[in-house]
């Protein structure tokens, strides 16, 4: 049976953002926790006291939005409106406290995605592949994690009363959004299909499985992205690509069990039934939009059965999770910028960064600033390059066109020292160019093709289908590991500051919402 835990036994008193307030550097056993025991909250001293409490907390995160790629998307924002664009805004940059955020895992300079959404859902770095267990976990070793899960943030939302919901554009049992309500030493383990030998003997579940048996207070109130075949058997054909089945090999349709498990539950795959859920009467939101990953945010009209964009999600999470007197907590990810830049495709990875920055206004203009929490940021970034000394209001994914010694615009495009022109947004390393007639992804059906060995002059590199250069020949476009933004405002966020460890994001949240976290651990079930 869920447990539903006192909230007057767990919430603290007065809440001071103080010095005195965050959490020790090391735990038990001399393990470094890898907190902010450098450059972090405990030496800035110059923090103001913040009384007010977050009612609700909203985490956003950019899967893969480096600074690089915050700068381009805000270009382009501005450029698809007529501007030049170099002084625009992404909504979230109007955030009144800013600060750097280190991201590398334990085990990693350059991290995952795994090991940094740990970081941030549970106050403690740890391995890159394993999700939201310590770092003494042998990633892919069952035994090895049995003990060594780490209590999350949406765990603690929950066990406090507090309503909580995830929300992505991956599958719903990617790295990211797994990491706030799963425990599993092996990230791939999205269905029991992907369980080895070992682990069913040892009684591992999978990150579907995990989500629908969730054992804190009522369980999430809405969980919305992609991924429905981990969460189907095989034995039932999936609704939109007909031709296809589930992977589940238990048998179990878990989207059904969430309807017969919780009262006022609903489930829906398509964006008709997405418009009809009246937030009113749905108290349990289960949205599962694509077999796999949802469509990137240009190519989502084109969708068989429709999908909602990334903020009609956040709006609809927020109206039901809104009724609950005692707050929520809600977590945002714009996860398919990771994945067009994977593929070496700026294109989708800026307009999913718009979109994204369109979810976020969103959730500003739904909640009020002084009790609800908002923190826009990145796991990690991508070697995602900007350069070449383009005229002012260049186009960010064109060809690039400098200035003159009087610094007027020249006339035609500038010329590397092969005699060919070049984009002002490259990649270090990746499978290169290729111009396609359809999205990202297929650019994984076409050999590699690094470094200059097109000449651009003729190709529009403005153009969905264009994938930029790229240097090192790899079979996919890499993480890059140079500190990533943090953008919040509300209750709290005083407390981002100069450059911190990315585990601030778990003790800002903890704090802010005064939750005792160290109680629940104590006391956990």
């Amino acid at each position: 049976m869920k447990k539903v835990y006192p909230v007057t036994s767990l919430v603290t008193g007065l809440f001071v953002l103080s010095l005195a307030a965050l959490p020790p550097a090391a735990t038990a056993g001399g393990m470094r926790s890898y907190r902010d025991d450098a450059n972090g909250v405990k030496k800035s001293g110059k923090l103001r006291a913040d009384h007010r409490r977050a009612r609700n907390v909203i985490l956003f995160v950019g899967d893969g939005m480096g600074i690089s790629t915050v700068t381009a998307a805000r270009i382009l924002e501005g450029q698809l409106r007529g501007e030049n664009g170099e002084e625009n805004l992404l909504n979230f940059e109007t955030l009144p406290n800013v600060a750097l955020s280190k991201t590398y895992n334990t085990n990693q300079q350059v991290p995952d995605s795994a090991g940094t959404m740990t970081a941030m859902m549970t106050g403690e770095k740890s391995k890159a592949g394993v999700i939201s267990v310590d770092q003494t976990v042998t990633r892919g070793d069952c035994v090895s994690a049995n003990g060594h899960e780490l209590l999350t943030f949406l765990e603690e939302a929950e066990m406090v009363g507090k309503s909580t919901g995830v929300v992505t554009t991956t599958r719903l049992t990617h790295a990211t959004p797994a990491a706030t309500y799963a425990h599993v030493p092996e990230r791939n383990w999205e269905d029991d299909h992907d369980l080895p030998a070992e682990a069913v003997t040892n009684g591992c579940k999978d990150i579907a499985r995990q989500l629908i048996e969730f054992p804190y207070g009522n369980g999430l109130e809405v969980a919305m992205g992609g991924g429905r075949r981990n969460f189907w058997p095989r034995s039932e054909a999936d609704p939109e690509e007909t031709s296809k089945t589930g992977e589940r090999d238990d048998n179990r349709n878990l989207s059904k069990e969430w309807v017969s498990d919780y009262p006022n539950a609903a489930f829906v795959w398509n964006q008709t039934q997405f418009d009809a859920i009246d937030p009113a009467k749905v108290d349990h939101l289960l949205g599962l939009f694509n077999r796999s990953h949802m469509q990137y945010e240009y190519d989502r009209p084109n969708d068989i059965a429709g999908e909602p964009s990334l903020a009609q999600m956040t709006a609809k999470s927020i109206e039901i999770l809104r009724k609950n007197k005692k707050g929520f907590f809600l977590m945002v990810e714009g996860g398919r910028i990771d994945h067009a830049h994977h593929a070496g495709n700026a294109f989708r990875a800026l307009t999913d960064t718009i979109e994204f920055a369109k979810a976020v206004k969103t959730a500003r203009e739904m909640t009020n600033n002084d009790d609800t929490l908002i923190i826009v940021t990145a796991d990690h970034s991508h070697v995602f390059t900007m350069g070449g000394y383009p005229t002012r209001g260049n186009p960010i994914l064109g060809k690039v066109i400098g200035n003159d010694s009087s610094g007027n615009p020249e006339p035609g495009y500038k010329l590397a020292k092969d005699g060919m022109p070049f984009t002002t947004v490259e990649y270090q390393n990746g499978r290169g160019f290729a111009f396609l007639a359809t999205g990202g992804d297929t650019r994984y059906g076409v050999p590699i093709n690094t470094g200059r060995v097109t000449d651009l002059t003729d190709i529009d590199t403005e153009d969905q289908g264009f994938h930029q250069e790229a240097l090192v020949p790899l079979s996919s476009e890499t993480h890059a590991g140079e500190d990533v933004a943090i953008y919040s405002g509300g209750p709290g966020s005083r407390m981002f500051h100069g450059v911190q460890e990315q585990t601030i994001v778990y003790d800002v949240m903890d704090k802010a919402a005064g939750i005792n976290h160290e109680f629940l651990r104590e006391n956990r079930e």
